[in-house]
């Protein structure tokens, strides 16, 4: 695992989740994206640590410290072992795990901040939905650069 790389990956994600897409109502969470695209694309103990990271870089720019990272904890370390059971390559599936996860994991972060008595949302599922969804669109074409920054190979295009 190349953790300089890794780290650049994740802060460039993290000020472009806090900036750009903070004025926009319904975004892509480009720090789930990375979740479960190192989940698919590491060993389990790196995509375990990378998990945790995401999630700590997640709860930097939000409101309270600690949901993210367990609940981008939790399910990178759920995904990092179903992939071993489960190969994951195809863009449509990777599509659909970005969309449960997104839904599992925004779920749960609601979940704890409730327990935490911050107030949450009318519209906590419609923005929960909307999210997931735009992240499952956007997520796998992010999946390509993203290797190739962190020099992953990844046969998406190759004949079985």
């Amino acid at each position: 695992m190349r953790w300089f790389r890794f780290a650049v990956l994740v802060l460039l994600a993290t000020v472009l989740q806090a900036s750009f897409f903070a004025d926009l109502n319904i975004k892509p969470d480009l720090l789930l994206i990375l979740l479960v695209f190192f989940a698919i694309y590491c060993d389990t103990s790196n995509a375990i640590i990378c998990s945790f990271t995401i999630g700590f870089a997640a709860d930097l720019i939000g409101r309270t410290m600690g949901p993210q990272m367990i609940s981008f904890g939790l399910f990178g370390t759920a995904l990092a072992y179903l992939h071993q059971v489960i190969v994951i390559r195809k863009m449509s599936y990777q599509a659909l795990v970005i969309f449960i996860t997104a839904l599992l994991a925004g779920s749960m972060v609601y979940f704890l901040n409730s327990l935490k008595g911050e107030p949450t949302p009318q519209s906590m599922f419609a923005a929960l939905f909307g999210i997931a969804l735009y992240s499952a669109l956007v997520g796998p074409f992010l999946f390509l650069p993203s290797a190739w920054w962190m020099r992953i190979k990844i046969s998406r295009f190759s004949r079985r």
